[in-house]
């Protein structure tokens, strides 16, 4: 397990037209550390966006893609993607605001 802080759990949002539409119902979606737990994204969340609290984190890990150049393989790098639910009376993250 790695010794994270909260600043390097959260590593960009992912702006898609399904993310997008899921944040009427205050869901956020983030590119996070691959070894990040869900406690340490709630904790990175709450702390990074003033108000925000979080209700619940669903997670999933994506593997690298193979790729081929020539008649060389290799993979891509994996990545781990959290879907982070915020409660009724939580303030919305202004990351995404205007968006």
């Amino acid at each position: 397990m790695a010794d994270l802080k909260y600043y390097d759990v959260i590593l960009k949002p992912v702006l898609t037209e399904k993310s997008m539409n899921a944040m009427a119902e205050k869901k956020y979606t983030f590119l996070v550390h691959p070894d990040a737990t869900k406690s340490q994204i709630k904790e990175a969340v709450e702390k990074m966006f003033e108000g925000a609290k979080v209700e619940k984190v669903n997670t999933m890990n994506y593997d690298g893609k193979v790729k081929r150049r020539g008649t060389t393989f290799g993979r891509t790098a994996k990545t781990k993607k959290a879907i982070v639910q915020l409660t009724a009376e939580s303030a919305d993250i202004e990351l995404f605001e205007g968006l």
